[in-house]
């Protein structure tokens, strides 16, 4: 098993990681009504145009173009008013040449007929007579069948995943399922002697259990279903129990260790036990979050998480958030939200080390935005609260001065 210490760059940790898990993806399918924020398993194709017919974008007459060619104010076309098009029905009737047809915003064109003049271009100067103010080209102010897509265009690629647009264009296209990729079951196990639930008070030496929490709540944002096992003791055989089950039940398994580094080495050596090709990282060149351990076996992955909670959601966000979207089908990258701000403080490092800074990100009086860093140790939960980013110091960098611009990751609302 990697020694501890055996420092990895966060990126070569990772791409470590992900290396060694299964590339397919597990699919269910599901009601397109249900399936806002989920991924996509195959690319979704359209099964017919749309529209399936012409229709009007305005509230006006349907003509033919070239009866209206010349029209002005000054010198206005009269045309025969031959019927009114229903809504939600094909007309029974067609245009003849100099004639038009009343039609509403939808409406779908009827025979003979090759654009719309809008209504507000036009006047009625006597019964069945409209007078058209203004000439349209063919086409004008109509949809034709499949300008939106074509039959048997991809719609909506692979690994896409489903917003409010995506899920009226398939309604819109008839598909009330949708095949997608299935939601990663997350197991979350918070160790330590010294933690207890939330809702009993903590005796002196003691903490609630933050880490379960925060973590499920980042799961359930990046696609996966969070499963809780509980406040696991500092014994082995209490973490192989809970690992065990877990590994069972779950596709991945993330256990926030103690402080100790006996804790620490407990949980990779239980997560080395569960089978090849074992623990891949132990100790990441990063701040906070060192003693992160990524691990692979029998096609489940496990990642152990400092126990201090800004540590482990930091962290978390760097290796769970990740993990998830390969699970899911998603690129293995993907815009970041960011938002260009400066510095008010100097911030030093330590080279060859990556550092993640939380800060708070304000408007500045003199325009675009600042990022004041807020300190504090990583046990300290409302650090991060305060906090609505973080910025990253490279690790071939010493430091940032203050006035740098630099780019702030922009914590989900």
């Amino acid at each position: 098993m990697p020694e501890f210490l055996n420092l990895l760059p966060p990126d070569d940790a990772l791409n470590k990681f992900l290396d060694a898990l299964p590339t397919y993806v597990e699919t269910e399918k599901i009601p397109t009504s249900q399936a806002v924020g989920r991924v996509t398993a195959a690319p979704v194709l359209s099964p017919h145009p749309l529209p399936e017919f012409r229709r009007s974008t305005v509230d006006g007459y349907a003509v033919r173009a070239a009866d209206t060619h010349g029209a002005n104010q000054s010198l206005p076309v009269y045309l025969t008013l031959r019927d009114e098009v229903p809504m939600g029905a094909t007309p029974d009737f067609t245009v003849e040449k100099a004639g038009c047809a009343l039609i509403h915003t939808g409406g779908m064109l009827p025979p003979g007929t090759d654009a719309v003049v809008m209504v507000e271009y036009t006047q009625t100067s006597r019964p069945g007579e409209v007078e058209i103010l203004r000439s349209v080209a063919e086409g004008e102010n109509v949809i034709e069948i499949g300008e939106d897509v074509s039959q048997g265009q991809e719609v909506i690629p692979q690994g896409r995943r489903l917003r409010a647009a995506e899920i009226g264009g398939l309604m819109a296209l008839g598909m009330t399922e949708v095949l997608v990729a299935r939601s990663p079951r997350v197991g979350i196990l918070s160790s330590g002697d010294e933690v207890v639930p939330p809702g009993q008070r903590p005796a002196p030496g003691q903490v609630r259990d933050v880490n379960t929490y925060t973590l499920s709540a980042l799961v359930e944002r990046a696609g996966g279903v969070p499963l809780t096992y509980g406040i696991i003791p500092d014994t082995r055989e209490d973490m192989e129990a809970a690992v065990a089950k877990a590994k069972d039940e779950c596709e991945l398994v993330v256990v926030t260790a103690g402080s100790s580094a006996s804790t620490r080495d407990l949980t990779a050596e239980v997560m080395d036990a569960q089978g090849e090709p074992g623990v891949l990282v132990h100790g990441v060149n990063v701040r906070p979050g060192k003693p992160t351990i990524l691990a692979v076996a029998e096609e489940r992955a496990f990642i152990g998480l400092p126990g201090n909670p800004v540590s482990a959601l930091v962290i978390a966000g760097l290796f769970v958030t990740p993990t998830l979207r390969a699970m899911l089908g998603l690129p293995p990258e993907r815009l970041q939200p960011t938002l260009p701000a400066k510095l008010t403080l100097n911030l030093s490092s330590k080279t060859g080390r990556e550092d993640w800074i939380p800060v708070q990100v304000q408007p500045s009086p003199a325009g675009g935005y600042h990022a004041e860093p807020i300190f504090g140790k990583s046990n300290l939960i409302f650090t991060l609260a305060r906090a609505n980013g973080l910025i990253r110091i490279p690790a071939d960098a010493n430091g940032l001065r203050a006035g740098e611009e630099v780019a702030v990751r922009i914590f989900d609302a």
